[in-house]
């Protein structure tokens, strides 16, 4: 039946930035149609809560790791100690992202930016992506199973922001505004993507890229009025939303797509 394709019961699945604001409902998501989950964030007591709350609520196994995705000693352990737990791990889902412990320096205007600050950002979003497709993408191909990696890009990969939504805006106090390098950062996603899908589809390994659009995280009714303005839907997303994207993305649903970008944008890159 066709409902059956989106089961994925006994499967074992890998999320990094796993007690995220989006990372949780795609754990939560994957774990509802029967994965085993593997819940990976830089916050090891993070971690571990959500994969107890994982197993009481659905029954199914799931672990809670810590890894530094920048360190590739980390990764390398944190894969080992998943598929040790878990078996062999047949859904990645790549999706962690940084967020600078400066944010007034993350912000700053492009004319004056540091270039520790912008190495800082691309430690996580690119080689840290790498260094995670890498270490689980290598164990599947030893493995011989195939296997999907989902990998989460932004719309900002896509088009530039519009510098109208951010007058007046902020996020926990600080004016805000899309840095370059969180643009260029996700943009080198995208291609990774496209990369991996053509030199890994021999091995029966898809990979494709899910792009979210803003999704409520705090920001101040400024933000979410002037953003929600300029999205064909009328408002922001909710992170539940972006779920369904990624049970197709991992599930058999989506057996001959790879090397694809899904949006979940309301609309905003169609204009």
């Amino acid at each position: 039946m066709a409902k059956d394709l989106f089961d994925l019961s006994g499967r074992a699945a890998l999320v990094t930035g796993g007690a995220g604001i989006l990372g949780r409902g795609f754990c939560q998501g994957l774990a509802d149609f029967g994965a085993k989950v593997a819940v990976v964030d830089i916050r090891q007591e993070a971690a571990a809560e959500l994969a107890e709350e994982l197993t009481r609520s659905t029954g199914n196994a799931a672990i809670g790791l810590a890894a530094d995705i920048t360190n590739p000693d980390s990764v390398a352990e944190m894969a080992a100690k998943a598929e040790e737990a878990l078996g062999p791990i047949t859904i990645l889902h790549n999706n962690a992202a940084g967020k600078s412990s400066d944010l007034l320096a993350f912000f700053a205007p492009f004319e004056e930016y540091s270039l520790d600050q912008w190495r800082e950002i691309m430690s996580v979003n690119v080689d840290g992506m790498m260094l995670v497709a890498q270490a689980v993408g290598g164990r599947m191909i030893r493995n011989g199973q195939g296997g999907s990696i989902i990998q989460t890009s932004s719309i900002y990969g896509l088009v530039g922001p519009d510098a109208r939504i951010y007058e007046g805006s902020e996020y926990m106090g600080v004016a805000i505004n899309t840095p370059a390098v969180y643009s260029t950062s996700k943009a080198a996603v995208i291609g990774l993507t496209r990369w991996l899908a053509t030199s890994w589809a021999k091995h029966g390994i898809r990979v494709n890229t899910l792009t979210p659009g803003g999704n409520e995280s705090g920001q101040n009714d400024t933000f979410k009025n002037l953003y929600s303005s300029r999205v064909p839907m009328g408002r922001m997303g909710q992170p539940s939303e972006m779920v369904g994207a990624l049970i197709y993305l991992a599930s058999e649903a989506s057996s001959y797509t790879t090397g694809q970008n899904i949006v979940c944008d309301g609309g905003w890159t169609a204009w």
